[in-house]
């Protein structure tokens, strides 16, 4: 009898283990190889493209015939090929839907084939701190499937590094090495995260960061209508009030919390309800901590805002805070946030930059694509007044910067050769509001001499006449085949006409 009850554990732990083998193949099979040819555009060239480069990342199939990787996996991808794990061949891709704040994107493929014998993996639910998770890509050094362990250690906000946008974020203790990016963060055979960044700090080993659910259930019910949207904003600047005077100056009394408001942006939803000065007491239920933290999960933190990520452009926002001592709740409709709320644009992918050339000298927006072309050392190395000016807040008077990026020699623009990298405040004394309005300043110039002027008083001017008539012999000589990016008034028309249909309502 202890034999034949023996024989059976046995072979039941044999079938077990052979289905638990089946079920681990199966979720191979949809752990796609992502190969990205990219060409960015050279920002020091406007109109050019560097070097393409070959890039390779990780990717699994999910529902509706998607597969699911990073943003930078495919940023500025010309094209894009997927394989599945066992599999020689490679089919073509194309990205169906791409959120770079959260350095998520969709693919489809061009032939349905391709998932035959995959299995879409569904999104489940953020583990437990100190649970194991698995880790399945294609680290770059070999072409076999790549399976690590790890174990979740930390969840809260974080920089995303493709972006430069702040969201939750997991830390696992495994290393995220590249082509490991896109892949998928495993537990209990669903998705529970999308391998992004490694720790690269002094001091940190084996240190890696994936997407959390809550983020890629957000990306993926903003794909439902193929129209991104994001994340919205509130359009507010706080600060923490751990100072027992800050908040008796504010007040509060001992046992209230809050982050104090200290600019509420114009054109933002939070304009209608609150002001600076006042304390932001709660959002959607969660009481905010004076280190601006909320408490998502029991004994876990973070910052505030995953109390307005959680919602979509459109959803009401409930509010408490506090004015002079008395407590006022509302509710705030949610919008999407701009472009960026800096002079500085944060960087942009899959598009081409804009420039716009007169007298042989290059005009184009500042913005973070631009700085970045200094390198990995652009810190230290660009100049010193762009940088300044990523400190600096957009207002409805002055948008976006422009730049004299680089002057091409030439009769017209004689004494200015070795001008470079100059933001220009006015055009014949007319202050500059963003890039757009600047280009179509130059557009409409009458004068026979166009002056251009810094903050500090210094200008440049050029022969209107002059410019008009070497303009072709500039292009020809620099190889350059346009004097502007293309669209760029067209672009300003359909702005126009858009200004003109509000105004008309």
């Amino acid at each position: 009898m202890k034999r034949l009850l023996a024989l059976a554990l046995l072979m039941l732990f044999a079938v077990q283990s052979v289905a638990a083998d089946s079920e681990q193949e199966q979720l191979k099979r949809s752990i796609i190889k992502i190969y990205t040819t990219a060409a960015a555009p050279d920002y020091f060239n406007p109109w050019a493209l560097l070097n393409p480069q070959q890039l390779s990342g990780s990717g699994a199939v999910i529902s509706g015939k998607r597969i699911l990787t990073n943003a930078h996996v495919v940023a500025n991808g010309s094209y894009i090929q997927v394989q599945r794990h066992g599999d020689a061949k490679k089919f073509r891709a194309r990205v169906r839907f791409i959120s770079h704040e959260a350095d998520l994107a969709l693919l489809t493929v061009e032939d349905d084939s391709f998932f035959d014998g995959t299995r879409p993996l569904a999104v489940g639910k953020l583990p437990e701190l100190q649970e194991e998770v698995t880790v399945y890509g294609y680290p770059m050094g070999g072409k076999s499937l790549s399976i690590t362990r790890g174990v979740l250690s930390r969840v809260e906000h974080q920089f995303y590094a493709h972006a430069g946008s702040y969201l939750m974020a997991g830390q696992i203790d495994a290393a995220i090495n590249p082509g490991n990016s896109g892949g998928p963060v495993i537990s209990h055979g669903r998705i529970v995260g999308v391998a992004m960044q490694t720790n690269h700090s002094q001091g940190a080993e084996n240190l890696g960061y994936f997407v959390p659910p809550s983020v890629i259930k957000h990306v993926l019910q903003d794909a439902g209508d193929g129209i991104q949207q994001g994340f919205p904003e509130l359009g507010v600047v706080t600060q923490s009030m751990e100072s027992p005077a800050m908040k008796a100056a504010a007040g509060l009394s001992e046992d209230q919390e809050g982050a104090l408001v200290v600019k509420v942006f114009g054109d933002a939803p939070a304009a209608k309800v609150l002001k600076p000065g006042d304390v932001l007491l709660s959002l959607d239920g969660l009481d905010i901590a004076a280190d601006r933290t909320v408490e998502w999960r029991e004994n876990q933190r973070t910052n505030y805002h995953y109390a307005i990520d959680r919602h979509h452009v459109g959803d009401q926002l409930p509010v408490r805070f506090s004015r002079n001592g008395e407590i006022h709740s509302a509710r705030i409709a949610l919008a999407a946030p701009p472009p960026s709320r800096s002079l500085v644009v944060s960087e942009q992918y899959d598009q081409r930059p804009r420039y716009y050339i007169y007298g042989g000298v290059v005009f184009v927006p500042l913005n973070m694509n631009l700085i970045k072309r200094w390198g990995n050392n652009w810190h230290s190395k660009a100049p010193i007044d762009y940088l300044y000016a990523r400190n600096q807040w957009s207002d409805a008077q002055h948008r976006e910067l422009v730049v004299a990026l680089k002057v091409l020699p030439a009769a017209v623009n004689l004494g200015y050769h070795d001008w470079k990298n100059w933001i220009i405040d006015s055009v014949n004394g007319h202050p500059i509001e963003d890039f757009d309005e600047f280009a179509q300043l130059m557009e409409n110039n009458q004068q026979p001499f166009v002056e251009f002027r810094d903050e500090s008083g210094y200008r440049m001017v050029i022969d209107a006449a002059a410019a008009r008539e070497q303009q072709p012999l500039i292009l020809q000589t620099y190889h350059i085949p346009q004097r502007h990016s293309p669209g760029l008034f067209s672009t300003l028309a359909q702005k126009q006409r858009e200004a003109d249909a509000l105004s008309a309502q």
